[in-house]
């Protein structure tokens, strides 16, 4: 590894070693003609995730681990990744996701080919036995600054962002009083400095499990945060943000994670709090697993696609766990 490498891959995690071993590190370490080094940072875990953090970082020169004494949160997490990042590109990745080996490297291209200081590319939402569930929506480069003021576009969240270490650096990082929505956050200020360079091709996988935060939590507060932070600035960012569409997508992360009695009350919530009668058939899907929505073929989020017969790219299979990637 060079002194200074191109990419420093930055993984927050805690108390998931049986996760982070099986996805985001074997994600990190299989990537192609780029020279990288992986940050893995534990935010106080208190298994064996440390240990055995260590005890890779012995044996694998492109690793370095770096401590929390006590749980911070992934936003700090991420900061402490970025302040001892050596790269002049990080890229984020999340402890329980994965990325094809040429994800780095097409990404790089990309920037270096359009001049942008980030870049992202095509992801897939995936289950434990491999099954493909969905295409994430995809927005254009020339669109992705107006269409974060609504939602939070970028397909696959944290997982798929390339950056420029110095810009995200005088950004700030990640706001550390974020915890759901920090991703958004730091989209919307690096979008307000220029279009992202953006690979049109499935490099990145999300996983889908019980144990997913955005789908043991309820955002709603923090949303009206982010959208207050961001009309506080000077000038003021308007966020105009379809909050019943967010609240069911919430609702949806929930009952695909298996909470189906928890994603019944949040989209009963909605039903109340945006006076909505289509949720209350959303909440009865619900609750009866899906079943009328998988019989309707209908998607519950405007920033997926789903197709009838979902295809799994072929570099999937690279992870055998995910039971050949059907």
């Amino acid at each position: 590894m060079a002194e200074r490498p191109q990419v420093s891959v930055l993984i927050p995690t805690r108390n998931r070693w049986s996760l982070v071993s099986r996805t985001a590190l074997p994600a990190a370490l299989g990537q192609e003609d780029v020279d990288f080094e992986i940050v893995v940072v534990d935010d106080g875990s208190t298994d064996d995730t440390w240990t055995r953090l260590q005890e890779l970082e012995r044996v694998e020169p492109t690793v370095r681990v770096l401590r929390h004494a006590h749980s911070q949160g992934v936003s700090a997490a991420r900061n402490s990744g970025i302040e001892a990042a050596r790269g002049e590109w990080v890229a984020f990745l999340d402890d329980d996701d994965v990325w094809s080996p040429r994800k780095l490297r097409a990404q790089l291209d990309a920037a270096d080919s359009h001049g942008a200081k980030f870049a992202f590319a095509g992801a897939v939402a995936v289950d434990e036995r491999g099954r493909v569930l969905y295409t994430y929506y995809m927005p254009k480069p020339s669109d992705l600054s107006d269409q974060l003021l609504r939602s939070a576009v970028v397909p696959a969240g944290a997982s798929n962002v390339l950056a420029s270490t110095s810009v995200v650096r005088e950004l700030g990082g990640f706001d550390e009083a974020l915890f759901h929505l920090e991703d958004w956050d730091l989209w919307l200020r690096l979008a307000a400095l220029g279009e992202p360079a953006v690979v049109d091709e499935i490099l990145v996988g999300v996983l889908f499990h019980s144990r997913n935060k955005h789908a043991v939590h309820d955002q709603s507060d923090e949303l009206m945060r982010l959208i207050e932070k961001h009309a506080s600035l000077e000038p003021p960012r308007r966020l105009t943000v379809d909050r019943l569409g967010h609240s069911r997508w919430v609702a949806s992360q929930h009952s695909r994670a298996g909470m189906h009695g928890r994603a019944a009350w949040l989209y009963l919530r909605g039903a109340y709090e945006h006076r909505s009668a289509g949720n209350v058939l959303r909440s009865i899907d619900a609750l009866i697993g899906k079943r009328l929505s998988t019989l309707l073929g209908k998607s519950t989020s405007a920033t997926t696609q789903i197709a009838d017969t979902p295809v799994a790219p072929q570099w999937l299979g690279h992870y055998a766990w995910l039971g050949g990637a059907r």
